[in-house]
């Protein structure tokens, strides 16, 4: 098999930056992430709406894409849109998607509720659709990300809502964490409808959980296959259903966020190339 392409998610390559930890922004240059991940061997690149538009207001949309483009990144991602469900004009949503289609970018990640309000699955769906067609529209695809704290917790709720969204431009970001701490076995990924994956992100962890679902997935994350997860398993059963690539690369971890930026990646692209290789 030919070697598939990896893609360096937005925390993978933000250095001491994480979400819902105040300022979320990069302390690093947008220019240096993106030839860090190039030099370490990615050909993919993902960024999120505040680090964007701080890049855009510096050097405008057209500079970001001279940036990928003189990179050698083909695959690339933004994020995050959320809130779509309410039905409401949003400026992140809009501006993301105009990004998408001048970037080139084939995914725009989103996301589910995490508040615990009530919802009503028949208007989500509704909403997904509608958001679906305003990313086909811009040249893009949405990808929902199940979040085992959020009232989409696991990869079978996620696949029920975008099948009944029923849109082609609304699919599935499968990570590797969330399958893993929402209990679903890896075997269950094989089923999955090829057309609804638009996204895989690798990364491992401990068995044991330690302190809230989300202060261990933005704190605690390893390096592929330096946890405890059959992440083996995952890529043979999203092989299997089906998908290739690009395969996403999200580290996040306080160790990863104090680690050399140039290190970091590239023991990021390096654990992940080996797993991917190691599996036939």
């Amino acid at each position: 098999m030919s070697a598939e392409a990896l893609l360096a998610t937005c925390w993978t390559t933000a250095g001491d930056a994480a979400p819902l930890r105040g300022d979320e922004r990069s302390p690093v240059p947008l220019r240096t992430r993106i030839e860090a991940a190039a030099q370490a061997g990615f050909r993919g690149f993902g960024v999120t709406y505040v680090d964007l538009m701080a890049a855009v207001a510096d050097i405008g949309l057209a500079g970001v894409r001279a940036l990928l483009d003189d990179n050698g990144i083909e695959h690339r991602e933004l994020e995050l849109i959320t809130g779509w469900w309410t039905g409401r004009p949003d400026a992140v949503r809009g501006d993301l998607l105009e990004a998408a289609e001048f970037l080139g970018a084939r995914t725009v990640k989103i996301a589910p509720d995490v508040t615990g309000a009530p919802w009503d699955a028949g208007q989500w769906a509704t909403e997904l659709a509608a958001l679906g067609h305003d990313a086909a529209e811009h040249g893009t695809r949405v990808a929902l990300e199940f979040l085992p704290w959020s009232n989409i917790a696991d990869v079978h709720q996620g696949l029920a809502l975008v099948e009944a969204a029923g849109h082609p431009a609304v699919g599935l970001l499968v990570d590797a964490w969330h399958v893993g701490r929402a209990g679903t076995p890896v075997a269950d990924l094989a089923a999955l409808p090829p057309e609804r994956i638009f996204g895989v992100e690798l990364n491992d962890f401990d068995d044991e959980r330690i302190g809230t679902l989300f202060e261990d997935t933005r704190d605690r994350r390893k390096y592929c296959s330096e946890g405890g997860f059959d992440l083996p398993g995952m890529v043979d059963a999203l092989r299997r259903a089906g998908w290739h690539g690009p395969w996403g690369v999200e580290i996040l971890s306080a160790e990863h966020r104090t680690t050399d930026l140039a290190k970091g990646v590239t023991r990021a692209f390096d654990t992940a190339r080996e797993l991917l290789d190691g599996v036939r």
